[in-house]
């Protein structure tokens, strides 16, 4: 079965915790420094209202992405992005099942990795 990552990005506040966690994975695996599967994009400030601002964060995953194939082999249940995600807006699974969590909520994005 295919597994993939679901980003809820309504409520990604730029953290770049997942950037970072996978930055350090996968300089434990071998890859050059500065090489990583996720890369948060922000979109900028704009308004949605006349005394109304907000910023869009969007975590973008890269060809790079194995959804941490080694370190699951290893026993870890999450890739590494997902473990350390503050704001808990990545969720890990089969894409069949996520799919499903994407019909219930808008403003979200399904990786199929």
């Amino acid at each position: 079965m295919a597994t993939g990552i679901l980003v809820d990005y309504e409520w990604c506040t730029g953290c770049h915790s997942c950037e970072v966690a996978c930055g350090v994975e996968m300089t434990h695996a071998g890859f050059p420094q500065g090489h990583c599967g996720v890369k948060v994009h922000e979109e900028g400030l704009y308004w949605i209202g006349p005394d109304k601002a907000t910023d869009i964060f969007m975590p973008i995953f890269t060809d790079l992405c194995d959804i941490c194939a080694v370190r699951r082999a290893q026993g870890e249940e999450l890739p590494t992005c997902v473990k350390h995600c503050q704001a808990h807006v990545l969720k890990f699974g089969e894409v069949s099942e996520l799919a499903a969590d994407l019909e219930r909520k808008p403003k979200q994005v399904l990786y199929a990795l």
